[in-house]
């Protein structure tokens, strides 16, 4: 899943979490302590959504780590959900949340199986069905309305032919065409609902408790993408009024929300007020002096550079998590200028990334990242297409690269980045002086309001831009082909995740299709990371860093905890407030 820039995505990845999430602390390091035990019911609770705006809350099109957790642990609720843990293997686990039970499959995966409690409700008391379920996967398939989420996982899956432009027959819910072919896939008896795959799936359920794209959805609402900010909820909030992009909302508590049918979400606060728009300086002035509406504030924002020096003072308020999440940037193969290799090969010797780095808050903020998949990730290996260029780049390879490169000299480009803080764009800034010494001449294009959803568009007038990513569970399945499989990405509307537009041809195609077939875990692995080098063969992305978090959360906060089942984000189905 994808991180907001001001990150993923979010990720549950079991091995990966043991490895890198670090407990609440005290002083520099974050390595012990906590905050303060559970709290009770009552007062409102501050999420500071900072400058990058949620792009989406509709269930189908969310794919933001931030938004994804913090949905899922506020209004909205799917068959099976991650628990409220930060043990390694319980909170990367499913359990039953509007289902009776995880689930039960067959033939090996390919059948899936699940039943709807019959004692929850939407919030205007309706009750929560199985064609609620049924019809939120229908909208996967509506590819010129329900733009921006994980529906490739359903495109690769569920038992739907696919015509001549590789795409699934069924258009979705809105066009109705190839009904019956989903109707077939999907079926409802009583409670019971039915997912055929076309080949075996047997993580189904890790993906459902990760992503929202399974949720249920009313079709009596759905009013397509004017809902993009409509949330029906079925969780212990609803929204009170509207979303204000921007500017934020507030959620008051679900009076259709039966606690006893829900063991994950304490729902301790009465309210939850979501600012959007604050600067991410801003964000941590208050929350360093600790007082009025700060003490009870948490975010996803980290704490920037310019305050490290300040980080002893707040204490146990203090966490430090090594993130799920790379960065990376994409040169667009839409591009007059990366179309060719060389200058792609020019890029990619080009690229400082520890100047960038550097540029970002040095060590304490990143680690450098030799692949566009986590360390943590099972299978996992350095690209050898990066692993020996040294991490401040290499000028005069570029430079050799680029004399290669078709391109009037020196080389326009354009880098449209995630902007809008002093961070982002001193980071941006690092990689232009790189890149301009290799003999390109570099624009700047930060975008501050919104980002994937213009990144999405084929037709994005950029060069160059910047991604981030963590497996949506562990597998580099979750990884490469939600980013590069041109099959399941790429449509007249969207680029889905494949952001640099890359087609990797038949011979990608072979090996994306070989590595799910492989039933044997290690053996897969090895075919994930052959497909890996073949991609820094082709230059298709160039990894930067494994992003670090450091954040900080208000004194009157209670419960909190930077969980592996929400990412290491605060996991706000436990967080409470001092009354």
């Amino acid at each position: 899943m994808a991180i907001t820039r001001k990150p993923l995505a979010a990720v549950a990845v079991a091995a990966l979490a043991a490895a890198t999430l670090v407990a609440c602390g005290s002083g520099d390091d974050g390595d012990g302590g906590g905050s303060k035990a559970e709290g009770t019911k009552g007062g409102t609770a501050i999420f500071y959504n900072g400058p990058r705006n949620t792009e989406h809350w509709d269930p189908q099109r969310m794919y933001i780590g931030r938004d994804l957790n913090n949905s899922g642990r506020l209004f909205y609720r799917s068959l099976v959900a991650f628990p409220a843990s930060n043990d390694p293997v319980e909170g990367t686990t499913p359990v039953p949340d509007l289902a009776t039970d995880t689930g039960t499959s067959e033939q090996e995966g390919k059948v899936w199986k699940f039943t709807v409690r019959d004692d929850v409700k939407w919030e205007d008391g309706k009750p929560i069905t199985c064609e609620d379920f049924k019809y939120g996967a229908s909208r996967n398939f509506a590819t010129d309305v329900i733009i921006g989420g994980p529906a490739n996982y359903l495109f690769t899956y569920l038992d739907i032919p696919t015509g001549k432009d590789g795409l699934p027959e069924y258009k979705g819910p809105y066009k109705k065409t190839g009904q019956d072919l989903f109707d077939k896939a999907v079926t409802c008896d009583g409670n019971t609902i039915t997912y055929n795959m076309k080949k075996p799936w047997p993580d189904f359920p890790q993906s459902m408790a990760s992503l929202r794209y399974m949720d249920p959805y009313r079709a009596d609402l759905d009013k397509g993408d004017a809902n993009n900010f409509v949330i029906i909820s079925n969780g212990p909030y609803k929204l009170d009024g509207k979303w204000t992009e921007g500017t934020g909302a507030k959620f008051v508590r679900n009076e259709n929300w039966d606690e006893k049918t829900d063991t994950i979400r304490k729902a301790l606060p009465d309210q939850w007020d979501f600012r959007e728009g604050d600067a991410d300086e801003a964000i941590y002035e208050q929350m360093f002096a600790d007082d009025g509406d700060a003490q009870y504030g948490v975010t996803e924002r980290r704490i920037p550079p310019t305050f490290y020096g300040r980080i002893p003072e707040a204490g146990d308020r203090y966490t430090k998590v090594e993130s799920p999440y790379v960065d990376y940037v994409l040169p667009n193969f839409n591009s007059d200028v990366f179309k060719n290799k060389a200058c792609r090969e020019a890029l990619k010797f080009a690229t400082d990334k520890a100047a960038w780095i550097q540029a970002g808050g040095g060590e304490k903020a990143f680690k450098p990242a030799y692949s566009i998949v986590n360390p943590g990730v099972p299978g996992y290996k350095k690209n050898a297409a990066f692993a020996d260029i040294p991490d401040a780049g290499d000028t005069a390879k570029a430079q050799a690269a680029l004399a290669d490169c078709p391109a009037p000299k020196p080389v326009k480009i354009k880098f449209t980045y995630s902007g809008g803080t002093p961070t982002s764009d001193k980071q941006a800034a690092a990689l232009k002086e790189s890149w301009d010494k290799a003999g390109f001449k570099t624009e700047l294009d930060p975008l501050e309001d919104t980002y994937y959803d213009v990144i999405q568009k084929p037709e994005a007038d950029f060069d160059v831009t910047w991604g981030g990513w963590g497996a949506d569970w562990p597998s580099i399945g979750t990884v490469i082909p939600p980013l590069m499989d041109s099959r399941i990405n790429l449509t007249g509307d969207s680029n889905g995740n494949d952001y640099g537009n890359y087609k990797g041809g038949p011979e990608v195609d072979a090996m994306i299709d070989a590595a799910y077939a492989e039933t044997d875990l290690d053996a897969a692995a090895t075919k994930w990371a052959e497909l890996d080098a073949k991609l820094g063969e082709d230059v298709a992305y160039i990894p930067l860093e494994i992003t670090l978090f450091n954040f900080l959360h208000g004194g009157k906060v209670t419960g909190y905890s930077n969980n592996v089942s929400v990412n290491g984000y605060a996991d706000l189905a436990l967080i409470g407030v001092e009354k």
